[in-house]
């Protein structure tokens, strides 16, 4: 063979799999941020459904966690095993 050998293997190496599963705990604790807000009588209204943590702090927190997850699937790992 030239220069070049042959890998085989997983596409993603087993380091960034843990980085995986930080990225998903994000996601998870970003939509936890995002539930609640109903009202126990459905004819009533409840204003905590545009609060500050459901329409801002969470889809904040969702978008950061997929940005991550992008990260963790293209991170190159340092030792090439």
């Amino acid at each position: 063979m030239d220069n070049e050998t042959k890998k085989t293997g997983f596409a993603i190496h087993p380091s960034n799999y843990k980085l995986i599963w930080i990225g998903i705990a994000i996601l998870v604790f970003g939509f936890i941020l995002m539930a609640g807000g109903r009202s126990d009588d459905p004819k009533v209204f409840n204003e905590a459904m545009f609060n500050v943590r459901r329409i801002v702090i969470a889809p904040v927190v969702v978008l950061a966690g997929f940005l991550f997850e992008i990260y963790a699937i293209m991170r190159k790992p340092e030792n090439d095993d």
